[in-house]
Protein backbone atom coordinates (compact mmCIF):
# COMPACT_ATOMS: atom_id res chain seq x y z
CA UNK A 1 0.00 0.00 0.00
CA UNK A 2 1.48 3.09 -1.07
CA UNK A 3 1.74 6.64 1.35
CA UNK A 4 -0.87 8.82 -0.09
CA UNK A 5 1.12 11.66 2.50
CA UNK A 6 4.18 11.61 0.11
CA UNK A 7 2.00 12.15 -2.97
CA UNK A 8 -1.19 13.51 -2.12
CA UNK A 9 -1.75 16.73 -0.63
CA UNK A 10 -5.00 18.60 0.02
CA UNK A 11 -4.47 22.50 0.81
CA UNK A 12 -7.01 25.33 1.01
CA UNK A 13 -4.79 27.84 -0.67
CA UNK A 14 -3.91 25.32 -3.47
CA UNK A 15 -6.92 24.21 -5.79
CA UNK A 16 -9.49 24.86 -3.54
CA UNK A 17 -8.62 22.47 -1.65
CA UNK A 18 -8.91 19.92 -3.95
CA UNK A 19 -6.74 16.94 -3.54
CA UNK A 20 -3.40 17.43 -5.75
CA UNK A 21 -0.06 15.80 -6.29
CA UNK A 22 1.94 16.69 -3.75
CA UNK A 23 4.12 20.09 -5.03
CA UNK A 24 2.21 20.44 -8.33
CA UNK A 25 -1.35 21.71 -9.14
CA UNK A 26 -2.61 18.76 -10.93
CA UNK A 27 -5.37 17.63 -9.33
CA UNK A 28 -6.09 13.75 -8.18
CA UNK A 29 -9.25 14.09 -10.06
CA UNK A 30 -7.36 15.05 -13.32
CA UNK A 31 -4.97 12.06 -13.55
CA UNK A 32 -8.57 10.13 -12.89
CA UNK A 33 -10.16 11.62 -15.63
CA UNK A 34 -7.27 10.76 -18.08
CA UNK A 35 -6.72 7.12 -17.23
CA UNK A 36 -11.17 7.07 -17.69
CA UNK A 37 -10.57 8.71 -20.97
CA UNK A 38 -8.18 6.33 -21.97
CA UNK A 39 -4.86 7.68 -21.36
CA UNK A 40 -1.82 5.40 -20.58
CA UNK A 41 0.08 6.42 -17.82
CA UNK A 42 3.21 6.93 -20.22
CA UNK A 43 0.77 9.59 -21.95
CA UNK A 44 0.10 11.07 -18.92
CA UNK A 45 4.00 11.02 -17.82
CA UNK A 46 5.05 12.67 -21.32
CA UNK A 47 1.97 15.28 -21.07
CA UNK A 48 3.03 16.24 -17.31
CA UNK A 49 6.71 15.61 -16.85
CA UNK A 50 6.54 16.83 -13.22
CA UNK A 51 4.37 13.74 -12.71
CA UNK A 52 6.06 10.32 -11.07
CA UNK A 53 4.62 6.89 -11.92
CA UNK A 54 3.88 6.65 -8.60
CA UNK A 55 1.86 9.87 -8.16
CA UNK A 56 -0.31 7.68 -10.43
CA UNK A 57 -0.76 4.80 -8.48
CA UNK A 58 -1.40 6.88 -5.74
CA UNK A 59 -4.26 9.15 -7.40
CA UNK A 60 -5.50 6.18 -7.99
CA UNK A 61 -5.41 4.67 -4.74
CA UNK A 62 -6.90 7.76 -3.58
CA UNK A 63 -9.64 7.06 -5.14
CA UNK A 64 -9.97 3.25 -3.83
CA UNK A 65 -9.97 5.23 -0.20
CA UNK A 66 -12.51 7.56 -0.85
CA UNK A 67 -14.77 5.26 -2.23
CA UNK A 68 -14.46 2.40 0.44
CA UNK A 69 -16.88 3.22 2.92
CA UNK A 70 -20.09 1.67 4.44
CA UNK A 71 -23.72 3.02 2.42
CA UNK A 72 -26.48 2.85 4.64
CA UNK A 73 -29.87 2.07 2.50
CA UNK A 74 -32.96 3.52 3.99
CA UNK A 75 -36.02 1.18 3.47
Amino acid sequence: MIDLKKHISVDPAICCGRPCIKGTRIRVRDVLALLAAGASRQEILEDYPTLADADITAALEYAVRQTDHPVLAAE
